[in-house]
């Protein structure tokens, strides 16, 4: 033997450590690198010339792209994203708000508008019972 020794493969455990750490932070840089591509994207703020700009540097330098980008612009990243998940829990409340009215009109207004109708002879009895029941069911 050449007298040096190589810790990780002295002990396994820590060569399974570090094997572990280099995944993680493989990991972790993927994450950085979308959040990074999406939130380029997101950006209403940048016309169509800067997000090219932008997404070359990332995809030809993506280390010192996403780095720059951050430093640059990783302020407002934040700000846009709770921004677009406000926005998307408002259009999901719209649309609970839609679908629970049904088409508009609560079943007080559509009973309503029935009593009204039956009142003015627009409807018999029998016919204002079966409406009122689909209704109500």
């Amino acid at each position: 033997m050449n007298g040096t020794v190589d810790l990780a493969y002295s002990y396994p455990v820590l060569g399974t450590f570090l094997t572990v750490l280099w995944v993680f932070l493989w990991i972790v840089w993927l994450i950085v690198l979308f959040r990074v591509v999406v939130d380029i994207f997101r950006d209403d703020t940048m016309g169509g010339g800067a997000k090219a700009g932008w997404m070359i540097f990332v995809i030809l330098l993506p280390f010192l792209g996403v780095f720059v980008y951050l430093v640059a612009r990783g302020r407002g990243m934040g700000a846009r994203e709770v921004q677009q998940a406000r926005a998307q829990k408002q259009e999901v409340d719209d649309y609970i708000r839609a679908t629970a009215r049904g088409d508009g009109a609560s079943q007080v207004d559509e009973l309503a508008r029935l009593a009204e109708m039956h009142d003015k002879g627009g409807l018999s009895d029998a016919e204002f019972a079966r409406a009122k029941e689909k209704i109500l069911h």
